[in-house]
Formats: C-alpha cells, sequence, structure tokens
C-alpha cells in the first residue's frame, strides 16, 4: 500500500487549473477580438501608407486620373484615397469564436454606393468597361489631356463614340492578410495565456 501526501498550496494550484478551464473559451474570444481588430488597423494602414502588408501599390496612377480629380475637385495624388470613404468602411464584426473583418454589404459611400462592389473592382480589377463618349464627356476628356500636355485628343476621344477601359487590381485586403497571418499562432496563444493576468495588449 502507498500512501500519498499532498504538500504546498495545494488549493490554490486546483483553483487556478479550474479557473482556467471555465475561462478558456472567454479567452480564445477576447483574444480573436485583439487580433481581428489588429488585423483591420493593418489594412487601414496599408491604404493610408499606400504599402498593404509592405506592398507599394501597383500600377501607380495615370496623369489621366490625377488631372480628373483635380477637375472634379477633388485634392490628393494616393490611391484608393479620393474621399477615403473605402478605408473608412473596413470594419470588425465579432461574435463568439468568429470574425469577420472586411467591407460589409450594407456600407455606403458619401454619394450611395455600395461599398462592397468598390471595395471587389478594386481588389480583383474590373472587366472592360464600355462608355458611351457623350459631347460633354468630350470636352471634358479634351480638357485632361490638354491638362497632361497632350494638345491633340487620340483616335479613341477624337472620333469614336465609345472607349472601352477597365480598372486595374490594386489589392488591399489580401496582402493585408498574407502578412498579417505570419506570426498569428504565436500572438494567439500569447493573448489567451495573457487573458486576466493584466497583459493582454
Amino acid at each position: 500500500m502507498i500512501t500519498i501526501f499532498k504538500s504546498g498550496a495545494w488549493g490554490q494550484v486546483v483553483k487556478i487549473l479550474s479557473d482556467a478551464h471555465r475561462n478558456f473559451p472567454q479567452a480564445v474570444e477576447h483574444a480573436l477580438f485583439q487580433e481581428a481588430h489588429e488585423l483591420r488597423k493593418n489594412i487601414i494602414q496599408g491604404i493610408t501608407q499606400q504599402a498593404p502588408g509592405g506592398l507599394p501599390f501597383r500600377p501607380a496612377l495615370s496623369p489621366l486620373t490625377l488631372v480628373a480629380r483635380k477637375l472634379k475637385r477633388f485634392g490628393g495624388s494616393k490611391t484608393l484615397m479620393v474621399r477615403a470613404d473605402l478605408r473608412n468602411s473596413v470594419a470588425v464584426v465579432a461574435k463568439g469564436c468568429e470574425a469577420f473583418v472586411g467591407v460589409l454589404r450594407k456600407a455606403r459611400s458619401r454619394t450611395g454606393g455600395k461599398m462592397v462592389d468598390i471595395a471587389e473592382v478594386q481588389e480583383f480589377g474590373s472587366r472592360p468597361i464600355v462608355i458611351r463618349v457623350t459631347p460633354r464627356m468630350r470636352r471634358f476628356l479634351w480638357a485632361m489631356l490638354r491638362k497632361t500636355g497632350i494638345d491633340q485628343p487620340s483616335r479613341a476621344t477624337g472620333k469614336s463614340r465609345y472607349i472601352v477601359t477597365r480598372v486595374p487590381a490594386r489589392p488591399f485586403l489580401r496582402p493585408a492578410r498574407d502578412a498579417f497571418v505570419k506570426g498569428l499562432r504565436q500572438r494567439f496563444e500569447q493573448r489567451i495565456a495573457n487573458f486576466g493576468g493584466g497583459k493582454s495588449k
């Protein structure tokens, strides 16, 4: 027969293990919430600094785009930053052990446009877009060409009744996500370990 004697603060050990088991789901939710908001911050910073995930936006804005902004009285030369509607629409929705980080379907621009559609076009690019050239639009195009130093309008703007264009892909979500997931496991485990200990950040 073996007799076992317990010495030390066993009551405290049992309480710590019991509390850890009881608080684990809450710790996971807390860690997930923190990570989701950290990802949102990285996406917003990526747009502001023009380099999501450390990758600069490509291609750069064309001279015509910059002139068009000035003619429409929009300042600035940053990509995806005409009014900052897209940047400001990035949101976090966290519930339980799930979290969404991105642009919500209900988000709208200042003019009422669906931000999720705008985000999709910027993230993946658009299909070819056929635009009918009206006399007013033709005058606007000529004005832009003159502003960029092109005196003679191109054949497309001078004679054609239609213009075919497309929006190039300028991903701002995927690069930020790909950079963010590096070290995610270690950060997540540390947040769980720090939960309730006054060390969570």
